[in-house]
């Protein structure tokens, strides 16, 4: 399903930075990621890690699993209905090679098999149809909590950019801008607190 790039279009948006979906891993900067991050020209900026977010994030980790059983059941729904469509279209065609019907029976039959060829195309577009509108209530829900968090955690921390760093977007990143596993923090704090209450 695609579903990192799905979710890294979300996370994107949610920060403040420019970012691409290029996966060639850049160089770093081996300082701890516990170092204050240095100022330049008086302006702070970060970076968080897409792919640590998205594999630590546990809201991230719960809706994927989600969707992933969503998008197998629509799979193994729609495998079943055209085999069994291919099997009746296999059946009439022997039993027609057999001259087993009368050509008005066998009119009936092509007629019955084209309608769930043709229901079966319509429970495809639908059944995607809502597995893109989960998806797309799950990406503006990540992206909701991320800006949401983002404006709290950055009113003590002052940067000025935070940006969404995946695959070659940075160049090249010291690790003293990188902010993820307090990021990562915030939100799993902020998504336990809400699913305790929501369990309440």
């Amino acid at each position: 399903m695609k579903k990192n790039v799905i979710l890294f279009v979300a996370l994107a948006a949610a920060t403040m930075g420019l970012s691409s979906c290029d996966k060639s891993s850049p160089k770093m900067d081996e300082k701890a990621s516990t170092e204050q991050a240095p100022s330049s020209a008086g302006s702070k900026i970060a970076y968080v890690e897409v792919d640590s977010l998205m594999s630590q994030y546990n809201f991230c980790k719960d809706y994927t699993k989600i969707l992933e059983v969503k998008g197998n059941n629509i799979q193994k729904t729609l495998a079943s209905k055209q085999q069994a469509l291919q099997a009746a279209a296999a059946n009439f065609q022997q039993k027609v090679q057999q001259n087993a019907y009368t050509r008005e029976q066998a009119e009936a039959i092509q007629a019955g098999l084209q309608k769930q060829s043709n229901d079966l195309q319509a429970l495809n577009q639908r059944l995607s149809s809502e597995f893109q509108a989960e998806t797309d209530k799950y990406n503006k829900a990540l992206h909701d909590s991320l800006q949401h968090y983002l404006a709290i955690y950055n009113k003590d921390k002052k940067y000025a950019l935070i940006f969404a760093k995946q695959g070659d977007n940075l160049l090249y990143a010291d690790k003293a801008y990188d902010i993820t596993n307090d990021i990562v923090a915030g939100l799993n704090k902020v998504y336990k607190g809400k699913a305790g209450a929501a369990k309440k």
